[in-house]
């Protein structure tokens, strides 16, 4: 491997390395957020001391009554896809349950042995109305519940000013429409009005930290479209277009409101909570979503319609074309890639019934089998200049001064055209495989169907694979030993000594020693990945594994090193005996012309 090609694999090991450590929050992120949480803490307390006491009353039939009501009553409906538990205090979405999936058994919820994205106390969606005398907030009244079946549930509220209706219903599979109608409007102000959405996710997965990590507010805006909160810090943000819908997002599961008409940009505003150690929520919660909306009106009717679903990317794109934005694979040519290639192969690997395991070795050997004519380009390159590197030796003895620096390069350039070589020949091709690399990187961490899918000792590729637990945690590594991290590892470690002879060593004092960083970099990646998803450790495993098989095989049956040899010999003496046969490169002419001002520089200054 000569060194172009080594400087490229180690700029993917360290934008990977990047990758897996700059989405941490660090220490003084963590200490300022959990002080935003204290403060507001304490902010809250204030208030809730301050609050009225609660009644036993029913719903107040004026705006100006102080009384409110502490609890209300739960009513479900559900259809195959869904069971949704509303409150009539605040008419108020109280709990989403998903019946076709399940959390991590350890946590898991046992209502009704399904999913919980959140429940009673861990959400509101409130009205705030204003009126003449002041502002009015759903969640402190109780409707009633004036009509209920399986699939809708429809509330109430009557005020001086008028009356809300609230209906809920279920659609089939994960959509619920919510319509918002204000009946005998007599004092409301609804230009004003604005819907808070708030709710505390609970955890569902096995490796919490990836999934609190990638939760957040995603907001698709109408033109700029989407954008979202910080993954790693506690952020508040404010609309700067109107907001054609609004995803609270964690890794494997979304709730996505999406109203009839845009919501304005006036007053709509988001903020992500953190829940840092010491917070009650810390371990049972991923993080508080909160949300203010305005609402367009019109008839003084607003419509929307919530998804509480999957982060399936073709389940996002059945429900609406721009829900699989919020998928984390990447951006840009990353995306592009997982989205066009990666995702379309692995699913029709999936949909023929091949296991969640052979797939992901499938879908490694038609990717390597893709990346071939590179691979092959790259090992070529290798043997070339490994086959010149006496002849780079001798220039470098011959000219071993700095200021000799642009000779020797001029002859070196002279030694590759002459004898069909490149230094770039190796960079170029690793340059080609690097976007794969790094969208792959990005795919298997947000692929949905490597969720709770286990392979061999992995009981959940989504997450890490265990061995070992440790019963303790030890910093930077983890509490336990993932196999196939350590798997990975190690075919590296292969993959790197295989090629250490075509490493060159440091041209120049004071260079870094390649050959060692590369020894150091595998090492590295046992402590990185080792609480990183399965499914990424196993292919990155089983494509360092082919490559090797593939080194080996070009090496033995595709490429002979010595006619290699003996044809590069001939070609530089064709060349040396016709030089008119090729010409130079314009980097090479320009290179010239820069060594023969440079020599008239040094004329003029020797007289």
């Amino acid at each position: 491997m000569d060194r172009n090609s080594t400087i490229g694999l180690v700029l993917i090991g360290l934008i990977i390395t990047v990758f897996s450590v700059m989405n941490q929050p660090s220490e003084a992120e963590i200490k300022a957020a959990q002080k935003k949480e204290a403060a507001a803490a304490k902010k809250a307390d204030k208030k809730e001391n301050k609050a009225p006491k609660a009644s036993k009353t029913s719903a107040p039939t004026s705006s100006t009554s102080s009384q409110v009501v502490k609890t209300g009553e739960i009513t479900a409906i559900e259809n195959d896809e869904l069971r949704i538990e509303l409150n009539s205090k605040g008419g108020m979405l109280a709990g989403v349950y998903l019946k076709s999936y399940k959390s991590y058994k350890d946590f898991a919820d046992k209502k009704d042995d399904a999913l919980c994205l959140f429940e009673d106390g861990d959400a509101l969606n409130q009205l705030v109305l204003s009126t003449a005398k002041g502002k009015i907030y759903t969640k402190d009244y109780l409707f009633d519940l004036v009509k209920s079946t399986k699939t809708k549930a429809v509330y109430e509220a009557k005020f001086a000013e008028g009356t809300i209706r609230q209906t809920y219903a279920l659609k089939k599979g994960h959509d619920l429409s919510f319509n918002i109608e204000v009946l005998d409007n007599k004092g409301f102000i609804l230009d004003n009005t604005v819907l808070n959405w708030a709710a505390d996710f609970k955890k569902t997965e096995r490796l919490f930290t990836e999934q609190r990590r990638v939760s957040t507010i995603c907001f698709n805006q109408t033109e700029s479209g989407l954008d979202y909160l910080s993954e790693t810090s506690s952020e508040s943000g404010v609309a700067e277009e109107n907001i054609e819908w609004v995803a609270f997002k964690q890794s494997y599961f979304s709730a996505i409101l999406h109203p009839t008409n845009a919501f304005p940009k006036k007053g709509t505003k988001f903020f992500i909570k953190n829940f840092g150690e010491g917070h009650p929520q810390a371990w049972t919660h991923l993080k508080g979503y909160h949300a203010t909306m305005a609402l367009d009106f019109q008839n003084n009717a607003a419509s929307f319609n919530w998804f509480f679903g999957p982060n399936d990317y073709e389940v996002l794109k059945s429900y609406n074309s721009g829900y699989d934005d919020i998928l984390n694979f990447g951006w840009g040519l990353f995306r592009w890639i997982n989205i066009y290639a990666v995702q379309p192969i692995f699913n029709i690997l999936l949909d023929n019934g091949m296991a969640i395991g052979w797939a992901i070795l499938v879908l490694t050997l038609i990717l390597k089998t893709i990346l071939m004519p590179v691979q092959w380009k790259m090992f070529v390159s290798s043997v070339k200049m490994r086959i010149l590197k006496p002849e780079i030796d001798e220039l470098n003895a011959k000219y071993p001064k700095q200021e000799d620096a642009m000779k020797k390069q001029m002859e070196m350039m002279t030694l590759y055209r002459e004898s069909g070589a490149s230094p770039l020949a190796g960079c170029v091709p690793m340059l080609i495989q690097m976007p794969i690399l790094l969208a792959v990187f990005r795919f298997f961490p947000a692929a949905f169907e490597l969720r709770q899918k286990g392979f061999l000792w992995a009981e959940d590729l989504s997450s890490f694979d265990s061995i070992l637990d440790f019963g303790f945690h030890i910093p930077v590594y983890g509490d336990h030993i993932s196999l196939f991290t350590l798997l990975m590892a190690g075919t590296t470690l292969a993959y790197t000594y295989l090629n250490s002879g075509n490493m060159q060593t440091p041209q120049q004092p004071g260079m870094p020693d390649m050959r060692i960083i590369m020894y150091i970099f595998p090492f590295m990646m046992i402590f990185f990945f080792n609480n990183y998803s399965a499914g990424l450790s196993y292919y990155y495993f089983i494509s360092t594994l082919l490559s090797i098989v593939m080194m080996v095989l070009i090496k033995q049956f595709f490429v002979n090193e010595d006619k290699l040899k003996v044809k590069m010999a001939e070609r530089k003496a064709n060349n040396a005996a016709n030089p008119k046969v090729k010409k130079k490169s314009k980097f090479q002419e320009r290179l010239e012309e820069m060594q023969r001002q440079q020599q008239e520089t040094l004329k003029n200054r020797k007289k």
